[in-house]
């Protein structure tokens, strides 16, 4: 304490020699912030914000979110326990109730349509297994607990299971009752299965299985197919040690729960089910395990690389605590102490960050020195601000994820709008990559991405239309890449219900268009440019100016090749796709001032966006009563920052801070919905911040920041700071002034330039009314012919 009072005593010295009385203020405010900052703050390695991450936050609710072992960011492994209850689909593996069958290597997370994965599993049992293929599933003593690298569960049978895990292998440690002998059983054909109906579950078609000569280790391979993205056969390889020799193991063949081999050492490559069964007298049991889509000698090179042999499960919970620290967490610190919104923060900093995969080496398809990402689910649900703030958080892996989108073209002729197990699938709307694509160039992504390979990746989905997959679910075109209704699109310059999802598609198509137009513009491609710019505004042609609803005219609607307007509903057969025409007709995120003229102009715009938000309408949700507004579908991310353009950021303050308060919390149901892999985190993630990107553009609407510090490194030794002073978080939150680079700011929006491409500051004053401080200019609407001043 003497040792810091002398040197504040110098430090105000100084000061006062070289600035005058107004440093010594500054310094002394300066100081008494430091007093209140929390270790989150600095951003020494040493900080495990780790302790704030709850693995469990968006595990039910529908979330769907993987509470098992992910040993750093985008790794392949990830492993968890995999578990049934009657017919629930658990998209990730897990679910809060049932029984454990098995802990697997592979899964996804927050995922919706159907499972994937679930593949290379182990599961512990008691005593000898006479039969393996028969249900061997178990409930849990005592609730599963989990933190960053580690992963426990308790079976009432008294076995515990602890896991870890690295990139490309995995570590199981078994607990067995003592003096009982025990068993673990590795089941090939062990996959996730789905019980929705839609013809989207998983299928088993072979494989193969080899035990050593001792019988302490093992490889081979299985064989899969189907799952959300309806894949293909595709082939994951394995191979997997014991810390000691069993007992006795041996390998089963069989079909159904009917065994047709067990003892042989070598399971042949058939569609039966294979596995192995491994017996133990010891109460404890290590098992490693590494997998690699290229061979089982990568597999086994993966598990000597990163587990090696006397590795202990403390080495790898501590290896990947430190792996999110410094990769993740470390880049974002604040002095905020309330440990509820610690955990938030931090946790949806983990959970967006969980897919997609980094498989650069594990490429089976193509050799290429370009970087290789799959697990993309799905850009139609991550465009609109996920992938934004990967650029943010973590640029060098964000210019890789582009890299490898257009190697994925070069070698394949599509982007993919989704992606998963090497194979490209489903696109539900409109070919989202390009917007993904424009936001990365307009933002100034160069690096070693190849642009004119980029720009032309863009034009296949703009200009050609894909073969057609017969997806049954929509079988008009296809669902795989590209723009399946794109002959619509060219022809009429609308989309017509023979394709299903026709307003969605119209209104993504713009957007997509408005993509192009941002990139030909940018490598002097003026004719392109003017083109797309064109083809941009054609989501105009579905609006229809004589539908109603809740005291409001126009409306985005599907419209007949002879230009008949025309009602539909919502899902992958319907016009609409998860959501509904009040949402879809303010998706026009790059022609706003046009939308607000069909709307009615000023008033009328504020009024429509104040309704879709007022409780007592049509869409059930808990906190809002029934509202139009549902907070658990992407295309209504925009809309409470819509307000920005007619200059009420007031209303966007109000109706974006509801949101956030009423529908994400701590708790297992922390997210409202399905996560979509991150994209429900990205969403409260820019809401802490007090910013929102427009996709495509260098625009961010500017909203409230949750904290009275938070320090953002951009990389590059670049950080944006962010400092509101005056408010709280839940209720004084208004704006009542902002600073930008420590100039007064009087617009509510910011650019890519002002406060990311070089870093930053923002600094806010808050309170508890609204207040008339945006009197600038409004934000750009650079696909608009209209001025914004003829509102006014």
């Amino acid at each position: 304490m003497v040792l810091r009072f002398y040197w504040t005593r110098m430090f105000l010295v100084l000061l006062v020699g070289v600035g005058g009385i107004g440093a010594v203020i500054y310094a002394i405010a300066l100081l008494l912030n430091l007093g209140s900052v929390t270790p989150g703050l600095q951003t020494s390695a040493d900080n495990d914000y780790t302790k704030y991450v709850d693995p469990f936050l968006g595990t039910e609710n529908g979330g769907n979110m993987f509470p098992g072992v992910v040993a750093a960011p985008f790794s392949m492994v990830k492993l968890g326990p995999d578990l049934t209850n009657g017919n629930a689909d658990a998209y990730s593996g897990y679910l809060p109730e049932g029984q454990i069958w098995g802990f697997s290597i592979m899964h996804e997370s927050g995922t919706g349509g159907a499972p994937k994965y679930g593949v290379v599993s182990q599961m512990p049992v008691l005593g000898d297994v006479p039969n393996p293929l028969i249900d061997l599933s178990q409930n849990r003593s005592v609730s599963d607990s989990a933190k960053v690298g580690y992963y426990k569960s308790s079976l009432v049978s008294g076995i515990d299971i602890e896991v870890s895990a690295t990139e490309h292998a995995g570590y199981y440690q078994y607990t067995f009752p003592s003096g009982s002998s025990s068993s673990v059983v590795v089941d090939v054909s062990h996959v996730l299965p789905s019980f929705r109906g839609l013809g989207w579950g998983q299928g088993y078609a072979g494989g193969y299985f080899g035990i050593s000569d001792d019988g302490s280790a093992y490889e081979g391979y299985g064989v899969y197919n189907g799952g959300w993205n309806l894949a293909p056969n595709w082939t994951i390889f394995f191979c997997g040690h014991f810390d000691q020799a069993p007992m006795s193991s041996k390998t089963f063949i069989g079909e159904g729960t009917t065994i047709h081999s067990y003892g042989d050492n070598l399971s042949t490559n058939t569609t039966y089910r294979h596995g192995g069964v491994f017996s133990f007298s010891q109460s404890k049991v290590a098992s490693r395990v590494g997998i690699s889509f290229i061979s089982s000698a990568q597999a086994c090179q993966n598990i000597a690389s990163e587990i090696p042999p006397n590795t202990s499960i403390q080495t790898l919970v501590s290896r990947a605590q430190t792996r999110w620290n410094q990769q993740v967490f470390s880049r974002v610190t604040t002095s905020e102490t309330n440990l509820t919104i610690l955990t938030q923060l931090y946790t949806y900093l983990y959970g967006m960050m969980l897919i997609p995969t980094n498989r650069t080496g594990e490429n089976p398809l193509w050799t290429s020195n370009e970087p290789y990402y799959d697990d993309i689910f799905t850009f139609w649900d991550l465009f609109r601000c996920g992938t934004a703030l990967m650029h943010v958080l973590q640029p060098s892996a964000y210019e890789e994820q582009i890299r490898s989108l257009i190697d994925i073209w070069r070698h394949e002729g599509w982007l993919p709008d989704a992606r998963s197990s090497d194979y490209t699938g489903r696109t539900q709307g409109g070919s989202n990559a390009d917007n993904v694509l424009a936001d990365a160039f307009v933002k100034g992504v160069r690096g070693m991405v190849n642009w004119l390979d980029g720009f032309n990746a863009m034009k296949t989905n703009a200009e050609i239309v894909p073969p057609n997959n017969f997806d049954a679910i929509a079988d008009d075109s296809s669902t795989r890449q590209g723009r399946g209704a794109l002959s619509d699109w060219k022809d009429y310059g609308w989309i017509t219900p023979a394709f299903t999802r026709a307003v969605t598609r119209a209104v993504e198509y713009a957007v997509n268009d408005f993509s192009l137009y941002q990139v030909a513009s940018g490598l002097g491609f003026f004719a392109d440019a003017d083109r797309y710019l064109i083809r941009s505004r054609n989501w105009r042609n579905h609006w229809n100016p004589a539908q109603t609803s809740f005291n409001s005219s126009g409306y985005l609607v599907p419209r007949d090749a002879n230009g008949t307007f025309v009602c539909g509903r919502c899902y992958w057969a319907e016009p609409y796709y998860e959501d509904t025409p009040w949402s879809y007709s303010f998706n026009a995120q790059h022609d706003i001032y046009h939308l607000i003229a069909l709307s009615g102009g000023r008033e009328a715009f504020i009024e429509r966006l104040e309704t879709f938000f007022t409780p007592n309408l049509t869409r059930k949700n808990a906190a809002y009563g029934h509202t139009l507004f549902d907070p658990a579908n992407e295309p209504a991310f925009n809309t409470p920052y819509l307000f920005n353009f007619v200059g009420r950021q007031d209303l966007s303050v109000k109706y974006s801070r509801s949101i956030a308060m009423n529908f994400y919390n701590t708790g297992r149901g922390g997210i409202p919905g399905n996560s979509d892999a991150g994209s429900m985190q990205s969403w409260i993630l820019w809401n802490m911040i007090g910013l929102y990107p427009m996709t495509g553009q260098t625009t961010f609407l500017v909203g409230s920041p949750w904290f009275k510090y938070l320090r953002i490194a951009l990389g590059d030794g670049k950080t944006l700071t962010i400092t509101s002073r005056g408010g709280n978080r839940n209720s004084a939150y208004y704006v009542q002034s902002l600073k930008v680079n420590g100039r007064s700011w009087d617009k509510a929006w910011v650019t890519w330039e002002d406060v990311f491409a070089h870093g930053g500051t923002l600094d806010f004053v808050l309170g508890d009314e609204p207040a008339l401080w945006a009197t600038g200019t409004l934000p750009p609407s650079p696909a608009s012919d209209e001025s914004p001043s003829v509102f006014w």
